[in-house]
C-alpha cells in the first residue's frame, strides 16, 4: 500500500523507535528499543519458554531528540536491550517510551531482567537527569514476578513483563502491560499499584496503548490482540480512575497507539491492517480518526510497521515506523493534520 501524501519523513537511522513524547523544550524525543545483543542468562534464572525465548541482550537501547528538522542528539544511552529467537525474528525490546511529569523525563524499561539475558538489569520506569543518567524509579520486573492476573495464557508469559507504554495523570506515572494485561499506577516515590486487570474482563486482548483525557479523568486503552490477527478484532477500552472497565470503541485492529487532540477527537495507530487473518504486513499500517458516530475515518495509511504516536504542538501526529525491523531501519514520521 502507498504511504500517504499527508506523511513525510522527519527522521531515519534508529533502532526500534517506540513511545515517543514532545519535551518542555518543544522537542521531540524517541524511546529506542537498541539492537539487543549476545549476553545470555540461561542456566542461572527462569527464561522466556520457546519459541520466543531464550532472549539474550546487551547496553544497546537509547533516548533520543529530534529537533523538528530531524535532527539527532542522544539523550541517555547504554540502556538494557534484549531480543527474541532468530526463529521468531530477533524481535528487539528496550526503552519502550518516554514522558515528562513537571520537566523531568521518565523512560519505561521493557528489555531488561535475567529472562531477558541480562542479569542484574530490572525492567521498570527510569527517572533520566539532566547528565543522561537512568536512576531506577520503580522495579516493574520484580512487581511483574510477584503478583497474578484472573486469566493468565500459559503460552505467552514474559516473567519481567513486555511493559509497552505509559502516561502520566495526577501526579503518578501509569503503565500497561500486554502480556498479563494489567495497568499499574507509579508514584513519583516509586510505589507501585494496580489500577486495573484488564484479563479479569477481556482476557488475554493484549492490551497496549494507553493515554489519559483529562476532561473526562478518564484512561483509554487499545489492545494489539493476538495473531494472526483478525479484522475488526481491536478495540478502545475506557477505564476510570477507581479501575472499572467499559468499551468506547470497536472495530479496529492491531492498536499500538492512542492519541487525543485539543479538541478530544481519538486518533488510534494500527500497527497492520488486512481483508483476513494476518501476521504484521510491511506497509499496512495506518493513522484513523474516531468520529462523534463512532465510525473509523482513515486519516493515513501505507505506514511500515508503526509501533507508537504523539500529537505534537503544531497538530500534528509523530509516528514510530519500523519499531519492529532491522537495526537502523527505524523512522519517525509526521503526519500532518486534516479537517473534521
Amino acid at each position: 500500500m502507498a504511504r500517504a501524501s499527508n506523511v513525510s519523513v522527519l527522521a531515519t537511522g534508529l533502532d526500534s523507535p517506540r513511545g515517543l513524547a514532545f519535551g518542555p523544550d518543544g522537542l521531540l524525543y524517541v524511546a529506542e528499543g537498541g539492537r539487543g545483543g549476545t549476553t545470555t542468562t540461561v542456566g542461572r534464572c527462569r527464561q522466556v519458554q520457546e519459541p520466543i525465548g531464550p532472549y539474550t541482550g546487551g547496553m544497546t537501547a537509547r533516548i533520543s531528540r529530534f529537533g523538528l528538522d530531524g535532527t539527532r542528539s542522544t539523550v541517555a544511552d547504554g540502556l538494557p536491550s534484549s531480543q527474541s529467537t532468530p526463529g521468531t525474528g530477533s524481535l528487539v525490546r528496550g526503552v519502550a517510551d518516554v514522558t515528562f511529569v513537571d520537566g523531568t523525563l521518565y523512560a519505561l524499561v521493557s528489555g531488561a531482567g535475567c529472562s531477558h539475558g541480562l542479569a542484574g538489569t530490572a525492567n521498570g520506569i527510569y527517572r533520566i537527569d539532566a547528565a543522561g543518567s537512568a536512576e531506577l524509579l520503580a522495579d516493574l520486573g520484580a512487581y511483574r514476578a510477584a503478583t497474578t492476573v484472573a486469566v493468565p495464557d500459559p503460552n505467552d508469559d514474559e516473567y519481567d513483563g513486555t511493559w509497552y507504554s505509559m502516561v502520566e495523570a495526577h501526579g503518578a506515572l501509569y503503565a500497561i502491560e500486554p502480556n498479563h494485561g494489567v495497568v499499574v499506577r507509579v508514584t513519583l516515590g516509586g510505589q507501585v499499584s494496580r489500577l486495573v486487570d484488564i484479563s479479569a474482563s477481556h482476557g488475554h486482548i493484549v492490551p497496549t496503548a494507553i493515554t489519559y483525557r483529562p476532561d473526562m479523568d478518564a484512561f483509554f486503552v487499545g489492545n494489539l490482540g493476538r495473531f494472526p490477527a483478525a479484522p475488526a478484532s481491536s478495540m478502545v477500552l475506557q477505564i476510570g480512575r477507581d479501575g472499572s472497565v467499559s468499551e468506547r470503541a470497536t472495530g479496529f485492529m492491531t492498536i499500538l497507539g492512542l492519541v487525543f487532540d485539543p479538541d478530544g477527537t481519538l486518533y488510534v495507530l494500527e500497527n497492520t491492517v488486512c481483508d483476513e487473518p494476518c501476521r504484521p504486513r510491511p506497509n499496512s499500517g495506518r493513522v484513523v480518526r474516531l468520529r462523534d458516530d463512532n465510525s473509523i475515518e482513515p486519516i493515513a495509511s501505507g505506514l511500515m510497521l508503526p509501533t507508537a504516536m504523539t500529537i505534537g504542538p503544531d497538530g500534528a501526529l509523530y509516528v514510530s515506523t519500523f519499531g519492529f525491523g532491522p537495526a537502523g531501519a527505524g523512522s519517525i514520521v509526521r503526519v500532518a493534520p486534516v479537517g473534521c
